[in-house]
């Protein structure tokens, strides 16, 4: 776990992933024909297991860079939530099969294709380039920047604690099912086998369920029932005496797991700086490791002193109690990451903003402040320092040129950006043609977003010298 924490803080670049993986897969099946050692295939197995760890935050992280919109960013995380779920459900099938008909070789080709079936489409993925001048980042800030973002702010801490919380459930229903089929319902090792079949099948309904969310913007009412239905359930199955009502519980918590995985990225996403997401995301999938394995380890210990159905309901109550007295908090998280609308549609359709990625460009709407201004009006003076990008919502506003005449701007045009990109004083007078509603952006978070984005700088820089060629500063 350790390691493949490394690597996922590490190897952030899921493409070398694929690519990484579908040679070791190669390899393996090489050793599998030729029938080499299986120590060579426990080693080859493990490397893959360590890098595999570098996908899901990088996964996580890049998911908002190629979205247009917070619905798409949620879709996107149910699309990807519910193939998730029908490859956990259809691959041990599937592999079941290769080994019953061909051999373990069959298995692992088949595993090595689908990974460079994978790197196919994702070598399609634009990189995300670092910026100019940026320095290349050394190991040990990296290794520990996710876990200072997620200390130093309480909306993150929130959301990975709970998401700990129920994985800790999930870690302890290996060894539960066990105890519920065996020794709670006094079945055999089939009934174990149905039981794990519901758990599959409620994650593929809780994927379409949690579309149901997709439109939402307030999230924290989805990650609640999530949480609800991924514990609750299992603590309800210590009354039950029969297969049938115990598949359907069961199976409830299967659509728990999928609406907390698909609430609680999204709500990181939103939540979390670009410049450490995929951190933050690195931090998470290595407390989700760690939350399984304790799950799974001291679980035994629990049924030993409270009984097979004191187990289950000890366990399936936890996640439930922890989620009480955080849900205030929770609720906060929620209207911290609520979106401006409205800002956000204005900033979208200007072309500095437009490669943003689209958690970045929620925040930065959402620190947008309402101006309003009569006709005849000034806006901002030629010679003046300037603290504000503006953006115009509705109504007309005039630039007066250096040659006196005037040029017209309307809703979706904006202005101010040259006193600070370049740091001088205003460049032009704007007045108000009529009333005129503007978004104003402060100077620090208008600069940071835009010189830290690599796209967005290139694209500021050359609408400045465009705009400059028609100006004198004034010093």
């Amino acid at each position: 776990m350790v390691l493949a924490w490394a690597a996922a803080l590490v190897f952030v670049d899921w493409r070398s992933f694929d690519e990484r993986a579908a040679a070791i897969f190669a390899a393996v099946t090489a050793v599998a024909i030729q029938g080499g050692s299986a120590y060579i295939v426990y080693a080859l197995a493990i490397t893959s297991t360590i890098i595999s760890g570098a996908y899901p935050p990088a996964q996580a992280a890049l998911m908002p860079t190629l979205v247009d919109s917070p619905e798409e960013l949620t879709a996107a995380n149910v699309v990807g939530n519910t193939i998730n779920s029908l490859g956990m459900f259809a691959g041990p099938a599937i592999a079941g099969i290769l080994l019953a008909l061909s051999g373990p070789a069959a298995a692992f080709a088949l595993n090595g294709a689908l990974f460079v079936w994978s790197a196919i489409f994702i070598a399609q993925v634009p990189r995300d380039e670092r910026p100019k001048g940026a320095e290349r980042p050394r190991l040990i800030p990296e290794l520990t920047a996710g876990f200072r973002a997620v200390l130093g702010k309480p909306a993150l801490r929130v959301v990975v604690g709970l998401t700990a919380a129920v994985t800790f459930v999930d870690g302890a229903l290996e060894v539960l099912l066990v105890v519920l089929a065996l020794d709670v319902l006094g079945s055999s090792n089939a009934s174990l086998g149905w039981l794990n079949t519901a758990i599959g099948i409620g994650s593929i309904g809780g994927a379409f369920f949690a579309a149901a969310f997709v439109t939402r913007r307030r999230l924290a009412g989805g990650f609640a029932l999530g949480i609800l239905l991924s514990s609750v359930p299992l603590a309800l199955t210590a009354a039950v005496s029969s297969l049938a009502p115990a598949i359907v519980l069961v199976g409830a918590l299967g659509v728990g797991s999928i609406l907390v995985q698909v609430n609680s990225v999204t709500l990181l996403q939103r939540s979390t700086d670009n410049e450490v997401l995929g951190r933050v995301f690195a931090v998470l999938e290595s407390v989700i490791l760690g939350a399984l394995a304790i799950g799974s380890l001291v679980t035994p210990a629990i049924a030993s002193w409270l009984g097979s159905r004191g187990a289950l309901i000890a366990v399936g109550a936890s996640a439930p109690i922890l989620l009480l007295p955080l849900w205030p908090a929770l609720r906060r998280v929620d209207a911290e990451a609520v979106i401006a609308e409205e800002p956000l549609a204005l900033l979208r359709r200007i072309a500095i903003f437009a490669e943003l990625p689209e958690t970045v460009l929620e925040r930065l709407a959402a620190g947008a402040t309402s101006i309003s201004v009569a006709a005849n009006g000034v806006v901002v003076s030629r010679g003046e320092a300037g603290n504000h990008f503006y953006a115009i919502a509705s109504g007309k506003a005039g630039v007066e040129l250096d040659d006196g005449t005037t040029r017209e701007l309307g809703p979706g045009d904006f202005f101010g950006e040259i006193a600070l990109l370049r740091d001088v004083p205003r460049t032009a007078t704007v007045t108000a043609l009529t009333p005129v509603r503007l978004d104003a952006l402060g100077k620090g978070a208008f600069v940071s977003t835009v010189t830290g984005h690599d796209p967005s700088a290139r694209v500021a820089d050359e609408l400045v010298q465009a705009r400059l060629g028609h100006a004198t500063i004034v010093r």
